[in-house]
């Protein structure tokens, strides 16, 4: 009989596992569990050497799993950026701007963010680029948004980056002019954004280490949040290279699933599409699975440049009728679609309006007609944020065997609802995140934070808003569309099993079974006894990776 190196007892377990249901013990060896069941059980397997934890009746639940953030821009963000909240009016910001640039050496870059999306109107006034000029003297400045699609930059940055009048629009980006003298106003949409993250980079000497240092630190982040696996929603060269160095050094605390940009990223990244893809394999180690290609069918409402089915509200620019516009056309996006399957890739594609989803959802239908169902149980492929879904496409998800992401954690009333109420007609605007109809029919659903698109990866916000669809922090009244609401359990199977096997990872991690991974979560509370608007407080206690503890509550 296998003796357990330890075993976790006294416990109320999650399992996660539908078959197990709750259990009271665990044991773990080689970095595995495995057993799962009552505690006489489960206590057999020990030995001389066992450790022995009592648990107290405290909750063990599988480490969370978050199918979508940008960890490295959200490790960096922590360790060496301006910190503003999307709450914040125009004027904080600027005084945020001021401060931060009087402790920084003259002429270095001051970037950061976020701001909030409620802002940008008043942001892509020529006005404010005085104003920000004025707060930041000699400084270049470039601040992100909310939804990470937008960077607001002072005139020194524009001059650094090389705008002037007569520059041209990047494709698929626009660079905010003024209407009377068609001089820049600092406002860099979509992939615009892309020439000032770049002018970033350039001015930092030590990059690689610094990538690596963000990784790190973006792992001890996720790691205190409970999460134990998750996948980078956008991973460039660099970042790959990052991932597969710490992870050569032993420094990885968790699984990560790569997503490589089949396109220009907002990040303006050069190596993309095929010529990154045939390099992956060299940085596929035991933690970093390569396996996505990211696509972008269209950008985001707050800027009017998701792909809706439905109009905007009216402008003078855009007319009555302007719905947005794809960034792929269906025949590319099937190309892409049939390619990965050929490498046996699966896609993410990023599809923040309901018409970029249907035109995801016909291209999938195209390939999985010629294609079959995919390679295998875990060949699902992902619609990234899934917040406008057309009823008559809410079925279609299970059919095509389409994970539906669901981020960023915006699922309730919050800065970000109130920029897309102004930019399209509010009872569209309030029909966001249709949880309960795609649970109902049968889809695979994944939660992920976006983090740093929200200021942290704190699942326990999400949890409570899947539940109560009420904004977890306050200060914003009402419930976003609370029919959509969901019950507990379900949301955990969310952030946990579902999230696995939409990445790929079902056979490793995403429950507590024997012959997986041993990721779990000891928190401060048993949820099932735990007032919903209460779920938010929870605190991860410990959080344990392949059996080694890699988080402790201080």
């Amino acid at each position: 009989m296998m003796q357990a190196e330890l075993i976790f007892h006294n416990g109320n377990v999650f399992t996660a596992d539908a078959a197990a249901g709750r259990a009271e013990a665990i044991a773990v060896a080689g970095g595995t569990i495995v057993a799962v069941g009552h505690d006489l059980d489960v206590k057999s397997l020990a030995g001389p050497g066992t450790r022995m934890v009592d648990l107290g009746r405290g909750m063990l639940l599988p480490g969370i799993v978050d199918v979508h953030n940008h960890h490295l821009r959200g490790g960096q963000a922590d360790l060496y950026e301006l910190k503003l909240l999307p709450t914040m009016s125009f004027d904080a910001v600027l005084e945020a701007v001021r401060a931060r640039c009087a402790t920084t050496k003259p002429g270095e870059w001051v970037f950061g963010g976020i701001w909030g999306s409620q802002l940008v109107e008043v942001i892509g006034r020529a006005s404010s680029l005085a104003a920000l000029d004025a707060v930041s003297g000699a400084h270049p400045v470039m601040l992100r948004d909310d939804s990470q699609h937008n960077r607001w930059v002072n005139s020194r940055a524009l001059e650094l980056i090389g705008i002037d009048a007569g520059t041209p629009d990047p494709q698929d980006g626009q660079i905010l002019r003024d209407a009377e003298t068609g001089a820049a106003t600092g406002l860099l949409l979509e992939r615009a954004s892309g020439l000032a993250e770049q002018a970033v980079e350039r001015s930092i000497p030590d990059l690689a280490e610094r990538n690596k240092a963000s990784c790190r630190r973006a792992v001890e982040i996720l790691n205190g949040f409970g999460v134990t696996a998750f996948q980078d929603a956008t991973t460039t060269l660099p970042f790959l290279e990052a991932l597969a160095a710490l992870d050569r050094a032993n420094e990885l605390n968790g699984w990560c699933v790569a997503s490589l940009p089949a396109q220009r990223t907002l990040s303006g990244a050069d190596l993309v599409g095929d010529a990154l893809i045939v390099r992956r394999e060299a940085y596929r180690t035991r933690h970093v699975r390569p396996d996505f290609i990211k696509l972008f069918m269209d950008g985001v409402p707050t800027t009017r440049t998701a792909a809706m089915l439905t109009p905007y509200r009216a402008t003078r620019l855009q007319g009555c009728c302007f719905c947005g516009d794809p960034l792929i056309s269906i025949p590319d996006l099937v190309r892409w679609i049939a390619k990965a399957e050929k490498h046996r890739m699966r896609v993410k594609v990023h599809c923040t309006g309901d018409a970029a989803v249907r035109d995801t959802l016909d291209a999938i239908d195209v390939v999985r007609s010629f294609n079959g169902p995919g390679n295998g149980a875990d060949a699902t492929h992902q619609v990234a944020h899934a917040g406008f879904v057309a009823p008559a496409d809410i079925p279609r998800f299970r059919a095509l065997d389409v994970a539906a992401d669901l981020s960023p954690i915006i699922w309730y009333p919050g800065p970000i609802q109130e920029a897309i109420r102004a930019a399209m007609p509010v009872d569209r605007a309030d029909c966001y995140w249709p949880l309960r109809d795609l649970h109902a029919a049968g889809a695979l659903m994944a939660a992920g934070s976006d983090w740093p698109v929200v200021a942290n990866p704190d699942p326990w916000l999400g949890i409570e808003g899947m539940i109560t669809r009420r904004n977890p922090r306050g200060g914003y009244d009402g419930a976003l569309w609370p029919e959509q609401a969901l019950d507990l359990e379900t949301v955990l199977r969310i952030y946990t099993v579902n999230a696995a096997r939409a990445m790929g990872l079902s056979d490793l991690t995403g429950s507590i079974e024997a012959g997986k991974s041993a990721d779990f979560i000891l928190i401060d509370r048993d949820l099932f006894a735990t007032a919903p608007q209460l779920l938010s407080q929870t605190r991860v206690l410990s959080t344990w990776f392949e059996g080694r503890q890699v988080h402790e509550a201080g």
